[in-house]
């Protein structure tokens, strides 16, 4: 499976914002094939539903049927391992589009988070300790901000080989979500206007 695919205009960064087609490209990618079926009971959405939402998924390449499968029951898969989109472009529908999705992730996750949280207590002592939240303030400019996204994919690369092949696991292993969220704050009291660091990169935000 290819490591990403970029969606680069309006109309697929919008049909990219919407839960459970977020959800159903999530679920694809963790658990491999699935039919409009499982992905139904996966969901608690209806096979009709899930039928739909795949194919507007394939309509922009984030999703495609696998082969195999008995009679209407078609398997389907993820096309990348992440979903990448810039943070503005040249077509002010896009870039509203950008805002639109971005708004529809954070969501994802707070949901996401919401459901750990609520069967926490069934965990293990040795994972609720493990488990962590918190942020951090700092003061860094765009170039350096770049720098600590990169540095920080680089760390997390680092487990990558185990999420296809199992036989790289260690032992007790478990599957872990990692939020990474870096932005300005809207409250900065230092606000220095438009000034920025020449040498940063254009950002891009996955998913």
């Amino acid at each position: 499976m290819p490591d990403r695919i970029d969606l680069t205009d309006a109309r697929a960064l919008r049909a990219y914002a919407h839960p459970t087609r977020m959800e159903l490209v999530g679920l694809l990618r963790r658990h491999g094939s699935l039919t409009a079926t499982r992905a139904a009971e996966l969901t608690g959405e209806s096979v009709a539903g899930c039928s739909y939402h795949l194919r507007m998924l394939a309509k922009y390449g984030l999703v495609e049927q696998s082969g195999g499968g008995r009679g209407r029951e078609k398997p389907w898969r993820a096309t990348a391992r992440t979903t990448h989109w810039e943070a503005a472009y040249d077509d002010p529908a896009a870039t509203e589009a950008v805002g639109d999705l971005t708004m529809a992730q954070v969501e994802a996750y707070v949901r996401k988070l919401g459901a750990a949280i609520a069967v926490r207590h069934r965990l293990p002592r040795a994972w609720q300790a493990a488990e962590h939240s918190g942020d951090w303030s700092l003061y860094l400019t765009p170039g350096e901000l770049t720098r600590l996204t990169e540095d920080t994919a680089r760390l997390l690369s680092r487990y990558d080989d185990r999420f296809a092949d199992p036989a790289r696991r260690p032992e007790g292993a478990r599957l872990v979500s990692v939020l990474r969220l870096a932005f300005v704050d809207p409250t900065d009291p230092t606000d220095p206007g438009e000034a920025g660091d020449p040498a940063a990169e254009p950002p891009q935000r996955p998913s």
